[in-house]
């Protein structure tokens, strides 16, 4: 037996931002986007868009109004009040900007007031003097003059993280959110049925010189079989009543070859039940040293196999 634990403002030059993203990084709740002291004194943002996609440009622009005010965003709905020249205000807050930033669309791209703002914004940003942003709201191709500059994507990463990203920039800080994942060389497929199974092992970039694994099954040792495919010789042993860090207790399988498991070269083991019983698969763990051992990703369907964290202890058999 054996346990398991578990264990903005940016001056002076007109390059635009790369973009990296954390989806569900920033709630549209605008409170959640915390205010920064900005040092270099006024910003003023302006957001240039098409009236019909008001619905999505809105809420970025509620978002920062609450994060940096509502005086410091250029948002045509509450920056221009009746009586006021539409084209002077307009003139004006483009002469201020020091985030412009262009929601490309269909709708935007047919505009010519759009277009123009968009490419009095360019001229600025080429002088630096402000620092211009696409944010892409559908399908549509940036102008081919902007082609080669980064952009924010809200078609494909969604609004929340948008406004995260659009956020960071104006603070100057890096748009880089480090993965959600946990990176891993390996992963593991199954095929078959519940009563005849084969778990593949496959190493996705390079080779892992240290082929020792535990099969994680919550079957009786009597209920099945399991061995690895064109692998002799080999180390393995049945583990009884694993109790994992989370409260789990299961059955482990240990399975070593003597050899590394490569791209081409992937792990296969194969289990069948032996009675009545079906197969009840929990995961599948990885010796990285003497006494640490972690679970491998299942590369398809990730909530079947929940993982099992490390292994503290490793096994006898």
């Amino acid at each position: 037996m054996f346990s398991l634990c578990f264990a903005f403002v940016l001056r002076g030059s007109p390059a635009r931002y790369a973009i990296g993203f954390a989806p569900g990084r920033v709630s549209l709740n605008p409170t959640t986007l915390a205010v920064k002291q900005i040092s270099h004194g006024t910003i003023v943002i302006f957001l240039s868009h098409n009236h019909l996609d008001k619905p999505i440009v809105e809420q970025v622009a509620l978002s920062l109004a609450a994060a940096f005010g509502q005086s410091q965003v250029f948002y045509d709905s509450w920056s221009i009040q009746p009586g006021e020249g539409i084209i002077d205000r307009m003139s004006e807050a483009l002469g201020q900007c020091t985030h412009f930033f262009f929601f490309v669309s269909a709708n935007s791209l047919n505009s010519r007031m759009v277009s123009l703002e968009w490419q009095n914004a360019l001229l600025k940003a080429t002088k630096g003097q402000c620092r211009l942003v696409a944010i892409r709201c559908d399908g549509s191709e940036l102008p081919p003059i902007m082609a080669q500059s980064l952009y924010i994507d809200l078609y494909s990463v969604g609004l929340d993280a948008a406004v995260a990203q659009i956020a960071d920039v104006i603070r100057g800080e890096s748009t880089y959110r480090p993965p959600t994942q946990q990176f891993s060389n390996l992963c593991f497929t199954v095929t078959g049925t519940d009563k005849d199974l084969t778990i593949e092992i496959k190493a996705k970039f390079y080779l892992e010189p240290i082929a020792n694994f535990i099969v994680l099954i919550d079957n009786a040792a009597a209920e099945f079989e399991l061995k690895p495919i064109n692998e002799d010789p080999y180390r393995g042993g049945f583990n009884e009543n694993v109790k994992l860090d989370n409260g789990i207790t299961t059955n482990g399988f240990l399975v070593a070859v003597f050899r590394g498991v490569t791209p081409p070269m992937p792990l296969r083991i194969h289990v069948k039940a032996t009675g009545s019983a079906l197969l009840r698969l929990g995961g599948v763990l990885h010796q990285k040293s003497h006494e640490r051992w972690e679970s491998v990703p299942p590369e398809v369907n990730p909530l079947r196999f929940p993982g099992f964290g490390t292994l503290s202890t490793p096994p006898v058999k």
